[in-house]
């Protein structure tokens, strides 16, 4: 199972004159980063709120909104008069400004408001906690729906690695024996004896070193491994990356010992397809 980092839900209810929006949003990152703008009137509930969006989202830079309106033309914010006569008497010093004209700069500073916070009713606590649960529930949907877009191309580059891992493997004989043929030419060239024998373990010495069984075996094993993850109960982004990190490796050290034009540029599509895979792997849950 694949799920993305991103995703997105809000929800609204009323309660007692009041209209309750709550909106959260997420995005990739390597850890889980929860940034909450809450009014003062449920600024109680903050670390509540936090702990529930931790156990449920796990990773991703998630941002949570939760704002209020009154639907009865009711408020209990009122207008700290001190405070604006301060900020008006500093704007006098500043520049020549009419009052009505200081008064529309000085509304918009901080502070200009003040709110009579009454103790939030358990009622109104709940609303909230069940305005969250649908949220989040909404969220994951939509990770759920990006992760299978993500499982997808996943395994349609998955594919061609195999298929370009085959046509490698296929090679791969008559690449020795092109490196043997060319020995034996350059040599031939020179018109000096040689002692068979020495010639054969001297060939196999330098076969040796260019020799890619090894990694075509581990590149497989990876790329068979990768896709059991992909595949697994539980999103497995980390656990993916770091196996994406191993396909690289080998590929890489394939394409630094294969020295054939045909073979290396197989590897180098083998390397943008990786690629294209790391980059969708930072997405994932």
């Amino acid at each position: 199972m694949v799920l993305s980092m991103t995703g997105y839900g809000k929800s609204e209810a009323t309660y007692n004159g009041l209209k309750v929006f709550l909106e959260v949003r997420s995005l990739n990152s390597k850890n889980l980063d929860v940034n909450t703008r809450i009014p003062n009137r449920y600024r109680e509930m903050d670390a509540q709120i936090r702990k529930t969006i931790a156990a449920q989202l796990q990773r991703g830079k998630v941002d949570c909104s939760l704002f209020y309106e009154s639907t009865d033309g009711q408020t209990n914010a009122v207008i700290n008069l001190p405070v604006v006569e301060s900020y008006m008497h500093q704007l006098d010093a500043l520049a020549q400004v009419n009052d009505k004209e200081k008064l529309e700069i000085a509304m918009r500073l901080p502070d200009v408001l003040k709110v009579d916070r009454d103790n939030l009713e358990e009622a109104e606590k709940s609303l909230v906690h069940q305005l969250l649960e649908a949220v989040l529930k909404q969220l994951n949907t939509y990770r759920k729906d990006e992760g299978q877009a993500l499982y997808d191309d996943f395994v349609k580059r998955l594919r061609l690695l195999q298929k370009y891992l085959s046509t490698v493997s296929a090679a791969d004989p008559q690449r020795k024996e092109a490196v043997r043929q060319r020995l034996q030419e350059a040599l031939a060239e020179t018109k000096e004896k040689i002692d068979p024998n020495r010639f054969e373990q001297e060939l196999i010495y330098y076969l040796e070193k260019f020799d890619i069984t090894e990694e075509l075996v581990r590149l497989e094993n990876h790329l068979k491994y990768f896709e059991e993850n992909l595949n697994a109960p539980q999103s497995q982004g980390k656990k993916l990356g770091f196996i994406a990190q191993e396909i690289g490796r080998e590929i890489n050290t394939i394409g630094s010992k294969v020295n054939d034009a045909t073979v290396q540029h197989t590897v180098v599509q083998m390397k943008d397809e990786l690629e294209k895979i790391k980059e969708q792997l930072l997405n994932v849950l």
